[in-house]
């Protein structure tokens, strides 16, 4: 009990309907559980990875896991805190897309042994829904439990539009776990809305109970998605020296929750340790997760790169940015603290200049082209 009691608890937002349900269901047999991922983009991404770490834990306690690529889903578009539609994908792009995902959830999902998780796609059954099956499934839900979502609430206000597809979406993927049969879902706390679509489905088409399990987000003080902030480098595509580096610019407030949810470590006396010397333990982030996902001998070598490039001050860096990336979020692997905070100081008292101007804006876009001096010794060019 007191290891399912550890994989209920850390890095858990909230088991629906009860804790306590689901824990005596574990106690008493195998259950079946699922996570899925829509092919949006051609690699998985650090969110992703906190379900996977999720999905493993599970999977090491003995039980049924499923990975789902929603290949059908994954078409229309999840709306989730979306104030405009999705551009709609072709069952081309999706699967495009999912090429390279069996290999990287490998990293942290076992597909072989002797509990090997499944992979399944979920067009293999929504591609068969006929219309009327469609209409059929649809009469469990009303108009006013999509509606009630926050977003459409916005886009009502602002007279954006909202597709039928859009209202569709939730649907769409809860009648995945109706399909399935599963005894619970795993995911996002983002995504509670559309879990708790997949409980008001299998309550009413198979009368059966289905527990809902959200991850805690890994976000900062301002409720941004810690993990975007390097461009492309916190993709399970990236270089092990580029993850790491993207992991060292993490604000200091996520330390905790990150090893919480991205490592196997145990947190006892974590806490301290962080407050005694962030830098540090930051670095035992990144070593950490390099090396579960690629190893310890390259995990050193992301490590010394690091030291080397980040810390000693290298003369002249080619860095990848993302549109919308901050002149703070950019600069922040490359400050001495490897913090945004210390960004911001930096920016701040104008020792940071942007093709030979002084900037003092930290929340400046920066754009392919821009050359960016640190202090006295940096120098970046942005890509």
């Amino acid at each position: 009990m007191d290891k399912i009691e550890e994989v209920l608890t850390r890095g858990v937002q909230q088991v629906l309907p009860d804790k306590k349900g689901l824990m005596e269901l574990m106690a008493k047999r195998k259950i079946k559980l699922y996570q899925g991922f829509d092919p949006s983009a051609p690699s998985l991404h650090l969110g992703n990875f906190v379900g996977l770490m999720k999905l493993r834990q599970f999977q090491k306690l003995g039980h049924e896991v499923v990975f789902l690529v929603g290949d059908f889903t994954g078409m229309i578009g999840d709306p989730t805190d979306k104030l405009a539609t999705r551009k709609k994908l072709t069952r081309e792009q999706v699967l495009e897309n999912a090429k390279a995902w069996y290999k990287q959830a490998g990293k942290v999902l076992d597909f072989d042994g002797a509990n090997p998780a499944k992979i399944l796609f979920n067009s293999e059954w929504s591609d068969k829904i006929t219309f009327k099956d469609l209409i059929e499934i649809a009469s469990n839900v009303t108009v006013q439990q999509t509606i009630e979502r926050d977003m459409f609430q916005e886009r009502l206000k602002s007279n954006t539009p909202i597709y039928l597809h859009e209202f569709l979406y939730p649907v769409a993927q809860g009648y995945d776990c109706v399909v399935m049969d599963v005894d619970l879902e795993i995911g996002g706390n983002d995504q509670l809305f559309n879990m708790m679509m997949g409980r008001t489905l299998m309550k009413a088409i198979k009368n059966k109970e289905k527990y809902v399990l959200t991850t805690k987000l890994l976000v900062d003080k301002e409720g941004k998605k810690v993990g975007k902030t390097t461009g492309n480098a916190l993709f399970l595509d990236s270089t092990p020296e580029n993850f790491y580096a993207g992991v060292m610019s993490f604000p200091d407030e996520v330390l905790f929750l990150s090893f919480e949810l991205l490592t196997e470590i145990s947190l006892d006396g974590l806490s301290e340790k962080i407050k005694k010397n962030p830098m540090e333990e930051k670095k035992h982030l990144a070593f950490e997760i390099v090396k579960f996902l690629w190893g310890e001998s390259t995990a050193n070598t992301a490590q010394k790169t690091f030291e080397k490039t980040f810390q000693e001050k290298a003369p002249t860096f080619n860095i990848k940015v993302a549109s919308g990336d901050s002149l703070a979020i950019t600069i922040a692997p490359f400050t001495s603290l490897g913090s945004i905070s210390e960004a911001k100081r930096l920016i701040k008292q104008n020792a940071v200049d942007i093709n030979g101007k002084t900037v003092s804006d930290s929340s400046y876009q920066v754009k392919s082209g821009d050359e960016i001096k640190v202090g006295s010794r940096t120098f970046l060019k942005a890509k």
